[in-house]
């Protein structure tokens, strides 16, 4: 494997940090430019990002070394197939999440924009630092960054119930990370002497067959040390959450907030435990289990809500939990089905949130039940809703079904008959909570024709913003080119598995 040294990955989560700074100056007083600024920053950052990928896709690996505090603790990054797949995803759907935050922003005239597209433009910066962590050390920093930079956009709106929500984000995905996540990270050390992410694992044989026990436990840590993966009971942080504005919802709780989670999970299995060393560690089948467990259990919590946002974060929830368990299914096509399912679910759930913030803005409609006939009025956001639906169930020609694919003949591979019924049945549940929907908006008669205030009097017709109506729509394409045009997502994963 050729290694080539590029300050690039620096540049990458530099660009954005840069654009912070330019939106904190320009504020208020020049709406335009400040919104430009986070435009032109998600462009750059992206053009960065895709700039390595003819690189990695001919088996190179670009590092680079920021800052070496010791000999063992290191600022480094190191950009694979698997971090250029994530980074390609979340920096993607950055650009596509600033046209759309201008329409959101502005249609609701929301308080507090700056702040809001500096700290958004912080978390993405963390973001590509998880995604270009070339050891455990890295990566933590950056994880808990991410953290720290969201909480101002979850408590955005400054009510009581997003602080009571941000209060429980913080809470959760901070003292997981204090008592879990840094146990494993010191146990790791101590008996491998090192953090790097190693390709087959960093744990010698001794080791293995010493602390076997032991490693099992830490591997739990790790799943819910990184409980940004939202694996049960570790999840409902995400749910109180939702008070977010939607494209922090849309963004940062189907991109780049929960993905930060499972790639995490994902490192750790292939980069610092190895998939020959967890097919002899029992404690991965119990991994198997809370995934499988989680898939189920949300997607039946997800049939309860009425209201929109809370039924697409328990199907977040459900959703997470396949990319975990296809490669702890240690088969060669689940391992390709997870790995893919980190693009495929970012770009059908972000179009499944934008829409649910379109519908907010331009109908004022949070629930289900309100949703009649609302296809008649907002034709472009039900139509992507629908593709973006049907990509969550797992239908052909969508993302969706080629992860689900790909997971089921990592299942019959494996010979685990509960996870095919497993995987099945959640497509049912996910046509029973999404289809619905549907139904509503296409087939049921639409009441009244104007949106209307508390006190009952009507103000304006329903119309659908452009700014929101073009993004959603372009990412709904885009979950089913990558459903018919899957080439790139599952190259990029067998250069993981090599």
């Amino acid at each position: 494997m050729e290694i080539i040294t590029s300050a690039k990955p620096l540049f990458a989560i530099l660009v954005s940090l840069i654009a912070t700074i330019l939106i904190s100056i320009t504020g208020e007083k020049a709406r335009n430019l400040r919104e430009a600024w986070t435009i032109i920053a998600s462009i750059v950052k992206f053009t960065i990002v895709a700039s390595m990928l003819p690189d990695i896709l001919n088996g190179r690996v670009i590092e680079y070394t920021l800052l070496a505090i010791t000999s063992e603790l290191v600022l480094q990054f190191k950009v694979d197939a698997f971090g250029i797949l994530f980074a390609l995803t979340s920096s993607f759907l950055w650009i596509i999440t600033s046209f759309y935050s201008i329409g959101y922003m502005r249609g609701h005239n929301e308080k507090n924009q700056t702040r809001y597209y500096a700290c958004f433009a912080i978390a993405l910066s963390t973001t590509m630092g998880v995604a270009f962590s070339a050891n455990l050390f890295t990566m933590y920093l950056f994880y808990e960054g991410l953290t720290f930079a969201t909480y101002p956009l979850v408590v955005h709106h400054e009510t009581k119930e997003a602080k009571i929500g941000a209060r429980k984000y913080v809470l959760y995905l901070f003292i997981s990370a204090k008592l879990f996540l840094l146990t494993a990270i010191a146990i790791t050390y101590y008996l491998a002497g090192t953090l790097d992410f190693q390709k087959g694992g960093i744990f010698t044989e001794s080791v293995q067959k010493a602390y076997i026990s032991l490693l099992g436990i830490v591997f739990l840590l790790y799943i819910y040390g990184f409980a940004k993966a939202a694996v049960m009971p570790l999840h409902s942080w995400l749910p109180a959450a939702m008070v977010a504005p939607t494209p922090v919802s849309a963004l940062l709780h189907a991109v780049a907030v929960v993905k930060t989670g499972v790639f995490a999970v994902l490192k750790v299995i292939f980069y610092i435990y190895g998939v020959d060393f967890l097919k002899v560690l029992y404690f991965s089948d119990i991994g198997l289990f809370l995934a499988a467990f989680t898939i189920i259990m949300a997607s039946i919590i997800a049939l309860t809500k009425d209201n929109i946002k809370a039924r697409l974060a328990y199907s977040t929830v459900s959703q997470l939990s396949y990319i975990i368990l296809g490669p702890l299914l240690l088969t060669y096509s689940g391992m390709i089905g997870g790995i893919i399912h980190i693009s495929n679910h970012a770009f059908a759930k972000i179009t499944l949130f934008f829409c649910a913030g379109s519908l907010y803005v331009c109908a004022h409609k949070t629930a289900v039940s309100e949703l009649d006939g609302i296809a008649k009025k907002m034709p472009w956001t039900m139509a992507a809703f629908t593709i973006g639906a049907l990509g969550m169930i797992g239908i052909p020609l969508t993302g969706g079904f080629v992860t689900k694919w790909y997971l089921l003949l990592g299942s019959l591979e494996k010979g685990s008959i509960d996870i095919v019924i497993v995987l099945l049945l959640s497509s049912l549940l996910n046509a029973g909570y999404f289809l619905p929907i549907v139904y509503r908006a296409y087939f049921k008669e639409f009441k009244g024709n104007h949106l209307h205030h508390a006190h009952g009097e009507s103000h304006t017709e329903i119309r659908e913003n452009p700014f929101m109506a073009i993004p959603l729509t372009i990412t709904a394409i885009i979950s089913l080119i990558v459903g018919i045009y899957p080439d790139l997502l599952i190259q990029l994963a067998q250069e993981v598995l090599k």
